[in-house]
């Protein structure tokens, strides 16, 4: 017997995302470590315009915002304490100031909105069919910003009534930006708070959603990122210490699957050129200052002159100037 885990094999999508793609991501972590990792690689990514969200009514939500470019006013605002927050947002976006509260959150719409429209893949990720509800009006909420649980109803999703969100968000999206595709991930992050069994419960109701969807929806697909962390890899050491959140080795693994699924040859040479650079920003010098180490910077801002004549689409602007940076000091 030579086999010692049952690795998740998938095809690669004929749908390739390139440099030349715009990429929208929203909804629980895989998003943001992921996204993070295009980011790194200087893809034309946006993650998150809300902040993480985690239920799919939330995505939608969100998401629906950005179709009409809603913009918030005072009213959509919540004040507890000396806080304002929208229910809509990551707390993040909160602040002491209303005014400011509503620059930062209309600033993000608009910048978004706009982004939604060009946008070539939208990645979708899935963490619970959990949703909270405010007691008073019925609105499902993103996050309850740690206010008094008695604000808050909680209720389990039914897979039905997901799909029937989606089929009225993925028509609207499909009305303002014909050539979209959108990815489907699971969150490989388990709601243990949930306990269990519910957690499980709350995983399969997303699993069916997002497969009744792919069989309505031509444009839609799936990544199977939580098979990958619970079937593949089903070790604790790829967690971090909570045991429930995906460590370095498993982003990273992660991230070499999802390039083989939806990256051309092309594309991965110019992220393996970009990876030189991409060290050189990361290296912390024993010695700054000195003679060795400014050379080093030299050689890396020459490297990033060359990268931007082959690569002329490449923005290597916030890399030179922190290279350049050292250079002064």
């Amino acid at each position: 017997m030579d086999k010692f885990r049952t690795e998740v094999t998938i095809l690669p999508s004929p749908h390739k995302i390139s440099y030349s793609s715009s990429i929208l991501f929203i909804g629980s972590c895989f998003t943001v470590n992921i996204g993070s990792k295009m980011q790194e690689y200087k893809f034309n990514v946006d993650i998150n315009p809300f902040g993480i969200v985690y239920n799919p009514l939330s995505v939608k939500q969100n998401l629906e915002a950005l179709i009409e470019n809603k913009q918030y006013v005072k009213s959509d605002l919540f004040q507890y304490s000396d806080r304002w927050v929208s229910f809509d947002h990551h707390s993040r976006f909160s602040g002491h100031d209303p005014e400011s509260c509503l620059e930062q959150i209309n600033r993000r719409i608009d910048f978004s909105a706009k982004k939604l429209k060009e946008t070539d893949f939208l990645i979708i990720t899935m963490g619970t069919a959990w949703i909270y509800k405010l007691a008073d009006s019925g609105k499902v909420v993103s996050n309850c910003h740690k206010f008094p649980s008695k604000l808050f109803k909680r209720e389990l999703l039914k897979p039905e009534d997901i799909v029937q969100n989606y089929k009225v968000l993925i028509n609207a999206l499909l009305e303002i930006n014909p050539q979209i595709r959108i990815i489907f991930t699971v969150s490989p992050v388990r709601h243990w708070k949930d306990g269990p069994v519910q957690n499980t419960l709350s995983k399969s109701i997303l699993f069916l959603t997002i497969h009744e969807l792919l069989s309505i929806f031509d444009c839609t697909e799936y990544f199977p990122a939580y098979e990958i962390a619970i079937d593949d890899l089903r070790d604790y050491r790829f967690y971090g210490a909570d045991m429930l959140h995906p460590n370095s080795q498993m982003t990273d693994y992660m991230w070499n699957k999802f390039c083989q699924v939806y990256l051309d040859d092309e594309t991965i040479k110019i992220m393996k050129d970009l990876e030189k650079l991409i060290h050189a920003i990361q290296h912390k010098p024993f010695f700054p200052g000195s003679v060795q180490h400014r050379e080093f910077i030299m050689k890396h801002i020459e490297y990033i002159r060359s990268l931007e004549k082959k690569y002329p689409f490449l923005n290597l602007s916030v890399e030179k100037s922190h290279l350049e940076k050292q250079l002064s000091m």
